[in-house]
Formats: structure tokens, sequence, C-alpha cells
């Protein structure tokens, strides 16, 4: 259930951008990575296959010429040391004294030497050689003052016979590689006589230049027991030393793949070629590949992005719908996807919309009629009320009282009976609300038994603002209600403010909590007319509503035992509405 639970809570979080890209791009790729794995091992076979056979090829033709290079230079080696040949010259050269005779014979010799030497273009060097002498005779060409047999690699020792090479030539001025023979020469009474030939310098190094794999293999020459007899790599074949491949034909050995061809004769040769060039042709069908893989990812990508494209707008459109919507943007414009059914889910959208913004009307339209009827409502709620204790007062004072109190007061009476008694939703002035107060005010001081100071200040230029009518009467009436005594003063200020019309009324009554303050503001109307409080405020608040649609602010401030100060804020109305 964890791991299920993980899963889901990993989906979510995959947006759907992410998941057509994800999708799509493995759709691609993984047939692709499939296909460029099979294709790899199967090209990567045929390579090796096609790279070890051109590699043994060329090995089995070096291999090749130069057993017939040795077999050549034995073959003339042999015709050098039989009886009745050169070697039947060199026995009368050795044992004749006369200094005519050996001249004949020494001519002789070197007549057949170069006869042979021409007649084998395989052969370079030839000459005879003393071994406890360590001396030389009868050199077709000059010979190093270095020349010693003991510094040549044995390649192979046979009886009678032994072959070096590849090594540098003992010819004079020569430094290309040869290959060589030391024969032994049948003398009757010398035994320390060889035969010494070396093969032509340019085709030994022709043969050993020889590659059909592009300059990228190097040659090790190994006598018949694995001895490094001649290395193009000293490091780390160096030569002396003994090969560590095996006795197999193939092999990888120090970053270096290898090829052997082992002779008849028992010497082998190897070739040898680096890790990196072996695989050369082969990364570079690796990396061809790896560019069509970006290439496909790219493209796949681009695909991908291109199909999120195609959903993503459509979406978009949908989202600015819906947020048109949440901010009672009915009227929003009319655009097309001009994807069959993304547009008809956008007609069905916009049916719906246009019945909320129908609903919306009419729910509109129904707040407001009842909102003026509350308006109305509450004035009939409050006019009789003011009226029967007004009355009251009327009466006491006829007993109390002369004549010219009672006129004045029910002069005062009328005036505002007469105002406060027009049709609710109407508008007035703030010359008129102030005038009207005044009028209440003057009443107020024959109801109560105390004294108080009113003072008003308004400010000229928005005298001839309409506003609500009956808003300023019912803020003076809380003041006087809420533990207004002798001494005790209502301070009334109207004055423009940043193009809107700042109403303040101060008293220093005994002042309301914070709790009745919010029984005031939020409270519903039923409530408020139990205890007998917030009639008339709980009216000012609801004509702001109505008239003003939320434009206007209402706050009371107030300590208790310190006063109440009530704040009105009125956007000022650029038409006069008033009937």
């Amino acid at each position: 259930m964890k791991i299920n639970s993980k899963i889901s809570n990993l989906l979510e979080q995959f947006t759907l951008k992410k998941r057509i890209v994800f999708i799509f791009a493995v759709g691609t790729l993984i047939p692709f990575v499939c296909t460029a794995l099979i294709s790899y091992n199967a090209m990567s076979s045929i390579l090796s296959s096609k790279l070890d056979s051109g590699v043994r090829s060329n090995l089995k033709n070096v291999q090749q010429s130069l057993e017939s290079t040795i077999d050549n230079l034995n073959h003339v080696s042999q015709q050098l040391v039989i009886p009745g040949s050169v070697g039947g010259y060199l026995d009368t050269y050795l044992h004749t004294e006369q200094p005519y005779e050996r001249a004949k014979y020494y001519q002789d010799i070197k007549t057949k030497l170069n006869e042979i030497t021409f007649t084998n273009p395989g052969i370079g060097l030839t000459m005879y050689y003393s071994d406890e002498e360590n001396n030389y005779l009868f050199n077709t060409s000059g010979v190093k003052n270095d020349f010693t047999i003991n510094r040549l690699p044995l390649l192979v020792n046979h009886f009678r016979i032994a072959n070096f090479g590849p090594h540098i030539s003992n010819e004079l001025h020569s430094n290309r590689y040869v290959f060589s023979v030391l024969r032994k020469v049948d003398l009757p009474e010398r035994d320390d006589i060889y035969v010494y030939i070396e093969s032509d310098l340019k085709h030994t190094q022709n043969i050993l230049q020889r590659d059909q794999t592009g300059e990228q293999d190097y040659y090790l020459i190994l006598d018949n027991h694995g001895r490094i007899v001649y290395s193009e790599v000293n490091n780390p074949f160096q030569e002396n030393t003994y090969f560590e491949g095996g006795k197999s034909g193939k092999g990888l050995l120090n970053e270096y793949y290898w090829f052997k061809e082992t002779s008849d004769q028992g010497w082998s040769i190897v070739s040898l070629i680096p890790v990196a060039k072996y695989n050369e042709e082969k990364n570079q069908w690796v990396v061809q590949m790896i560019y069509l893989s970006i290439i496909f990812g790219v493209l796949s990508l681009i695909i991908a992005w291109l199909l999120w494209k195609m959903v993503y707008k459509p979406l978009q459109k949908f989202d600015k719908e819906i947020n048109w919507m949440m901010q009672s943007d009915f009227q929003s414009e009319t655009f097309r996807t001009r994807i069959p059914e993304f547009d008809y889910l956008l007609r069905q959208f916009r049916k719906m919309k246009n019945q909320i913004s129908d609903l919306f009307k009419e729910i509109e339209q129904k707040e407001k009629r009842r909102a003026d009827l509350e308006v109305e409502k509450l004035l009939y709620q409050i006019n009789p009320h003011f009226l029967m204790n007004t009355l009251d007062t009327a009466n006491w004072l006829a007993v109390m009282n002369d004549q010219k109190d009672i006129s004045q007061l029910v002069t005062s009476l009328n005036r505002l009976l007469y105002y406060n008694l027009g049709k609710a939703g109407q508008t007035s002035t703030i010359m008129e609300e102030i005038e009207t107060l005044k009028q209440y005010l003057a009443i107020q001081k024959f109801r109560y038994d105390f004294e108080f100071e009113v003072r008003i200040y308004t400010d000229d230029v928005i005298l001839n603002n309409p506003v609500p009518r009956f808003i300023l009467q019912p803020l003076v009436e809380n003041a006087i209600y809420h533990g207004l005594s002798d001494e005790g003063y209502i301070y009334v200020e109207v004055r423009n403010d940043n193009h809107n019309i700042q109403i303040e009324v101060n008293d220093n009554g005994a002042g309301i909590s914070e709790e009745a303050v919010d029984r005031l503001l939020n409270q519903n109307q039923t409530k408020q007319q139990k205890d007998g409080m917030g009639i008339g405020l709980n009216y000012v608040k609801r004509m702001l509503e109505n008239h003003y649609e939320g434009k206007a602010k209402l706050e009371i401030k107030s300590l208790v035992g310190k006063g109440t100060s009530v704040f009105l804020t009125l956007p000022i109305l650029e038409v006069d509405a008033r009937d």
C-alpha cells in the first residue's frame, strides 16, 4: 500500500507536459536504442572479423616473405659451402702458398661470389668469416669495423647453420634492417670458417614496412623459444625479453591486440595493434550512432513539444475563460482552437457561463429589491419609534411648561418628520442633512434633562454634494444613546478628503466595548432589535451598501469611559440623483 501511495504521489507531480514528453521520448528512443544495440553488436562482429582477417592475411604474407628470404639465404649459403663449388676453391686458396696461384684462386672465388649474388637479387653482403681470427674474406662490399657475430640476434639455430635478424646491416654506411645466415664451411683442415650472408637491404626493409591495415600495426619477431629478437615497440615489448602472449594466435596484452603466425622453421612473427586503433573504426560507427541518437532525441522532443502545445493552448484558453468568469467577466472574447473536440467543450463551457451570468443578474436584482425593502422597513421602524417618544415629550412639556416651548418643539418636530418620512432610497445633500440634524438636536435638548454641547463643521465645497437620505441623524442618535451626560459634547465634521466625503462623529460619552462594536457592525438586525440598539446604525450600513455598492466605508472606534468616534467615507457622486 505504501509503495502504491508513493507511486501515486510521484505521478501526481508529473504535469501533462512532462508526461507527454516522457511518453513520446521513451516511445521513440527505446526502439531506436534497441535497434542501435543490435546493430552495434552485428557491426562490431563484422568489423572485428574484417579487421582480424585483414591483419592475419597481412601477417601471413609478411611471414611467408620472411620465410622465403631466410630460405633463400640458406640456399645460397649452401652453394658456398659444398665441395666442388666455391667451397672447393676456398680450401685450395687457403692451402696455396704461391702468390700467383693464390691471386688466381682469389679472383676465381670473387667471380663466383659475384655471379651468385648477381643471380640472387635478395642477397646483400656476402663473405667468408673466420671465427678464431675474427676476420672476414672475399666480402662483396665494405664491412663495418665493429662487426662481430656475437652481437647478432639469433633467430633460429640448427645444426651447422644459424639465422639472425632482423638486425642492422653490417655493410658499411648502412643502417637498414636485414636478415642474415651464418653457416659452417666443411674444410678438411679448418674448423673455424663460416659463410656469412645478409639479405638485400631494400628487400628486407620493404617486407618489414609492408602494411595493409593503414599503418596501424607493429611487428615483433620471436625466436623458436619465444624470445623477442626484434621489436618495433620497445615499451613494453623490449628485445631479449620473452613474449607473454602465450601460444594462441590472438589476444590482448598491455593495451595491444596481438596476432601471431609461426613459421615452419620455429620462429614467430607477431603483429601488434593498439586498442584505440583497433577500435577506431568501431568508435567512428559508435560516434555516428550517438549523433543519430541525439538527432532522434531532439526530433522526438520537438514533436513532443508540438504535441504538448497542441494540447496546452486549448487548456490555456480554458484557463482564461475560467479566470474571466472568476473575475465576473462574462463578456470575454470568443475564440476557437480549430480542434473540433476542444471547440465543442468551449461552446459547452460558454453556454454554462452564460447561464451562470443570467443567474448572477437575477440574484443581484433580487438582492437589490430586498435591500430596498429592508431600508424602507427600517425607516418605518425608526420613525414611529421616534414620533412616539417625541409626542410623549411634547405632552410632558404641555403640562410642565408654557406654550412657547411647546410651539418651538412642535415646529422642529414637523420639520424633522417631513424630512425623515421621505421615500426610502432617495438622495439628499450635505446641507439638508446638516439642517435636519440641527432640528433633531433641538428636539433632543428638550427631551433630556441635561445639557450637552454640539459643534458642527462642514466644508462649504461639498455642501451641495448628493448623499443618501438620513445618514447623519442615526450616528448622532447613537452618540446620545450611549452614555452622554452633563458636560458632554458631540463634534460633527464633514470635509472633502481626496475625492471622498469624510464624515466624523465624535462624543465623550461612556463609550462601548469592542464586543459591542463588533455586534453593531457585524450581527444581524433581529438581535439588535431585541435589545433596542443599533437600529439606526444598521439602516446607515445598509444604505451605504445599497447606494455605493461596497465603495463606502463605515468604521467605529471607542474606548469605554472615554467616548466613541464614528467614521464614514463616501465616494463623491458626480450626478445628483435626487427626485
